[in-house]
């Protein structure tokens, strides 16, 4: 992936600007959270875990209340490493939550292994940020080695042509996987006509690459958003 991509409705941001933008004002039931502040708490966390970020892009809504982000992490597999998602909104509109990912070395494209997993039940006036990050990393880490041996399997999956187009009719002709549906195309193509010769096999795994080579393109909250479901959707396939 090149880069949390900045279109319209959404700034791409370096952790050192996500300062600048201040959290409303709390409510007697509502306990916003600055941006800046959950970022630096995962990072400790991860610090705590010994586990360190090589490499983090964050996009925000145009209004400054949704946040979206990755954090690319210094442990691996061969030819990828893991990410982690994260999410946040002061407006309400949905949960503090993380997720688990991973990014493509060779073209450097990144897709979450599951949705978005909530943290807490809400931003509650007794929320403790510190203790609501320890719970989510945990569950962040105990998914490293399913997604290492789910990947490990795609790559050994053959695909026949015909499989391939189905997969890929079911994702958006039958809407099954939430991404736009004029996508269908490109994803034909990436898959069909590889750019890379690591995704020349006709396998699970390069379809998936097609995939979020594809998502690329999109801004980057439906791209996260997309890229959220697209784990759910290969594992359904199971």
């Amino acid at each position: 992936m090149e880069g949390l991509m900045a279109h319209a409705g959404a700034d791409k941001l370096t952790r050192e600007q996500l300062g600048v933008i201040l959290p409303p004002e709390p409510t007697d039931t509502f306990k916003p959270i600055g941006h800046a502040d959950l970022v630096q708490q995962v990072i400790e966390g991860l610090s705590f875990r010994h586990i360190n970020v090589v490499r983090d892009e964050y996009a925000v809504s145009e209004d400054g209340m949704k946040l979206f982000g990755v954090m690319d992490l210094e442990a691996g597999m061969d030819g990828a490493r893991y990410s982690l998602g994260i999410r946040n909104a002061n407006d309400k509109s949905m949960r503090l939550g993380l997720t688990v990912g991973y990014r493509v070395f060779v073209c450097d494209n990144m897709a979450f292994h599951g949705d978005f997993t909530p943290v807490l039940a809400k931003h509650s006036k007794h929320f403790v940020l510190a203790d609501a990050i320890d719970i989510g990393l945990g569950r962040m880490q105990r998914n490293f080695e399913p997604m290492r041996k789910q990947i490990e399997g795609w790559r050994q999956s053959q695909l026949t042509d015909d499989q391939a187009k189905l997969i890929i009719y079911r994702a958006f002709v039958e809407g099954d996987l939430e991404a736009p549906k004029h996508l269908v195309r490109a994803v034909h193509d990436h898959y069909f006509d590889p750019q890379y010769p690591e995704f020349q096999p006709r396998t699970i795994w390069s379809l998936t690459n097609a995939f979020t080579t594809a998502l690329k393109t999109l801004d980057p909250v439906p791209q996260f958003k997309a890229t959220a479901k697209l784990g759910q959707f290969f594992a359904a396939l199971n």
